[in-house]
């Protein structure tokens, strides 16, 4: 059996020598290079070009502007998602948004005609910075798609409050935060005649399809959109930017096959971010311990409303994550003039559960309870948002297991207790959680008469090995050893999967080729049966197996090869549509952990340093140990960068980000990232999928700044409420 086994990534190969190709990186004959030129303010609209420079430069073919821009089908109902403005007028709304694309043939004199080109503008009065606007809060238009209310009430949360013996009140924040993959934003465009195709970095490439198909109003069979590697996405690729569209559009201007890569820099105003938010967290609970209201009121930033309406759920976490009968949350949004939002690994969690966490360690302290103490008073035994039982929940076991590896108990809980040296020693803990989604995906496989398996589906690879879990998977299911299957994704011409987000690639696309692997596998048994005739004739199709190519029952043996040649085929193909079905009708799905931190902070300095770290996650069953090990460290590192580090910083004046590159905006590095430990609660989940698993992308990350705030509380006294902790917090308190 090859699922649930440490399988090194059957890709490793070909990108640690170069052969995996990314978005940049297929040559194309006479291809020609565009660049992007920004705004240098934040609201108004663009007066004038003065094109007269940059015309005239050695290699430049055309200049893309709102005035001879192609015309698109920007009908926001028709596109995957609102993107923001493409060239179609001279509104600007955002410092830092596309108004020109220069067009050459090489980067260079792309990037020097650019840099002459000059914009006049009538500047407007912006919005930079959401606290100025609060007041102006609203709520959505559309949250989660229109598929339920921003706010929800049960019970009677006001009055519990008030009656409460023991309560927290608070505000917290986190900032804006960027993605920064290692890979930017890259796509190549070619059109032949009314068909497009375009090479380029997605989390979603069947809605890159539709997207660009909608666009330029051709059909999505039109469309060939290929990508056999991402190099990162954290939900920054999974909707189609402009970039894509404005490299689309200037192939069709110029003919000839256009290659556009954002800068660095770039990646900060080219596609969304993580939203600041300012939440408000109301917590009473009895004498002991026990809460009796709850209250979680969110409010994020939005941009102006003509880019569109993104959302962040923060507070849907703390509507089901404990028991509580009388509970409140709401969402609204904030408009400055900044480029529209999107999905951030874990999004709405991350920065939800960061606020709900802080405040039950705050509330432990209130009622003198240890932190998991506190935690299993409140214990859900089911979902109290709607009653529904939880498919699987082992978070007790996540508690005590994490607990006993991290030595928990032996901590003294007094703040300021623990030293080593001058150094202040903290320990903190936090729960996570984060929805189990799958939606639908098609499989292809097809059965080799020499004992070999393609495995075929419209997915892409974010770097999370999918390639080499779905290849377990279909080894498995087919009998077959796993280098005698190939997988292929990255490909529009193959059946649709849905796009990598809300981490469920693993559990839809598995789900697919399960299926299909089996289907197979049963028709191969089917014609061995019909190919030995009155023989076999009778037999049981459940009583045979089917493992490297030969097909064997009580009645004998028989290789595949044979059967085929007999029946005159060369391989046998099937596929199949899989579907989540009614599993969110009956039960709530879900995934949960606990983090604990140690964390040493110099009291002089005030620097903060995470020294240890233990997760233990109920991942349902796993697919493929060593890349789920991966994932569960990388989503905390990614969670210490959230933290301790990451900020996004606009100048109040002029709307410009003031740190778009990786010099100046924080991201972890080797140095930052402590030994940490991870414990995988085995709990298989046969409710959300057959193969009873779960995505596990986004989970690690969620309830890790929470952990950290709360250790360095346990460290210094000091209760920061506001992300990333600088050392200025527990310097000045």
């Amino acid at each position: 059996m090859y699922v649930g086994q440490p399988i090194d990534r059957i890709d490793g190969r070909h990108k640690v020598t170069g052969a995996a190709l990314y978005a940049a990186e297929f040559p194309q004959p006479d291809l020609v290079h565009a660049v992007l030129v920004q705004s240098t303010v934040a609201a108004g609209e663009i007066t004038g070009f003065d094109q007269s420079a940059a015309a005239g430069m050695p290699g430049v073919l055309a200049i893309i502007t709102p005035d001879n821009a192609p015309k698109l089908n920007t009908d926001k109902k028709a596109q995957q998602t609102v993107t923001a403005p493409l060239l179609q007028d001279r509104s600007v709304l955002y410092n830092g948004q596309h108004v020109a694309v220069v067009v050459a043939d090489t980067f260079e004199r792309a990037t020097a005609a650019g840099a002459t080109l000059r914009v006049q503008y009538r500047a407007g009065e912006a919005v930079t910075d959401m606290h100025a606007a609060l007041s102006q809060a609203y709520p959505p238009k559309r949250f989660r798609n229109g598929e339920r209310s921003p706010d929800s009430t049960r019970g009677d949360p006001d009055g519990a409050f008030n009656g409460a013996a023991l309560k927290v009140e608070a505000t917290y924040e986190t900032p804006t935060e960027h993605h920064n993959p290692m890979e930017p934003h890259a796509t190549i465009a070619r059109w032949d005649g009314d068909r497009l195709t375009v090479w380029t970095a997605t989390q979603a490439i069947s809605g890159a399809q539709r997207t660009l198909a909608t666009m330029f109003g051709i059909d999505p069979e039109q469309v060939l959109v290929i990508c056999p590697f991402v190099g990162g996405g954290f939900g920054c690729k999974g909707n189609t930017w402009p970039p894509a569209t404005l490299a689309a559009m200037a192939s069709r201007v110029v003919g000839r096959p256009v290659k556009l890569v954002v800068t660095r820099q770039q990646m900060f105003t080219s596609n969304g971010y993580r939203p600041a938010t300012v939440q408000r967290i109301r917590l009473g609970a009895d004498a002991d311990g026990r809460l009796v209201s709850v209250r979680h009121d969110g409010i994020t930033q939005m941009s102006q409303p003509a880019l569109g309406e993104f959302a962040e759920p923060v507070a849907l976490a703390t509507e089901m994550l404990y028991a509580c009968p009388n509970a409140a949350i709401t969402h609204r949004l904030v408009g400055v003039h900044a480029g529209l939002p999107t999905y951030m690994r874990a999004p709405g969690e991350a920065s939800g559960v960061f606020a709900i966490e802080s405040a039950m360690d705050e509330l432990a302290v209130a009622a003198k309870l240890d932190p998991i103490e506190l935690r299993l008073r409140n214990y859900a035994e089911a979902d109290p948002s709607n009653g529904k039982p939880f498919a699987s929940k082992p978070l007790r076991d996540c508690y005590a297991r994490g607990a006993d590896a991290f030595g928990w108990a032996k901590r003294d809980p007094a703040p300021r207790s623990m030293r080593d040296g001058r150094v202040l020693i903290g320990c903190g803990m936090a729960t996570t959680t984060y929805p189990t989604n799958r939606s639908q995906a098609e499989a292809k496989v097809r059965l080799n008469a020499d004992g070999s398996a393609i495995v075929q589906t419209g997915s892409q690879d974010l770097g999370t090995g999918t390639y080499t879990v779905l290849a377990q998977v279909a080894a498995d299911a087919l009998g077959l050893p796993l280098h005698r299957v190939r997988v292929e994704l990255g490909d529009s011409r193959l059946p649709p999967a849905p796009g990598s987000g809300g981490s469920q690639t693993a559990a839809s696309v598995a789900s697919a080729v399960l299926a299909a692997s089996e289907a197979a596998r049963a028709e191969a048994i089917h014609l061995a049966i019909a190919d030995r005739g009155a023989a076999w004739g009778g037999a049981d199709p459940g009583s045979f197996d089917f493992r490297d190519g030969i097909i064997s029952g009580p009645p004998g043996r028989v290789g595949l090869s044979d059967v085929l040649g007999r029946h005159g085929v060369r391989q046998i193909q099937q596929s199949a549509t899989t579907s989540p079905g009614d599993a969110k009708k009956t039960h709530s799905l879900h995934s949960f952990g606990a983090h604990f931190a140690e964390v040493r902070v110099d009291p002089d300095f005030g620097t903060i340093r995470v020294s240890r770290w233990v997760g233990a996650f109920d991942c349902g069953k796993l697919l493929n140990a060593k890349t789920a090990e991966s994932q569960l460290k990388g989503g905390i590192v990614f969670g210490i960068g959230m933290a301790l580090l990451e900020e996004t910083r606009t100048d109040p004046e002029t709307g410009r980000i003031t740190n778009a590159n990786i010099a100046e905006y924080l991201v972890p590095v080797n140095a930052d990232v402590p030994d940490i430990r991870t414990i995988v609660v085995d709990s298989a989940d046969p409710v959300t999928t057959p193969l009873g698993i779960k995505g596990i992308g986004e989970l690690p990350t969620v309830g890790v700044a929470a952990a950290i705030a709360n250790a360095v509380y346990h460290a210094t006294g000091v209760r920061v409420r506001r992300l990333p902790i600088r050392l200025e917090d527990v310097l000045m308190a």
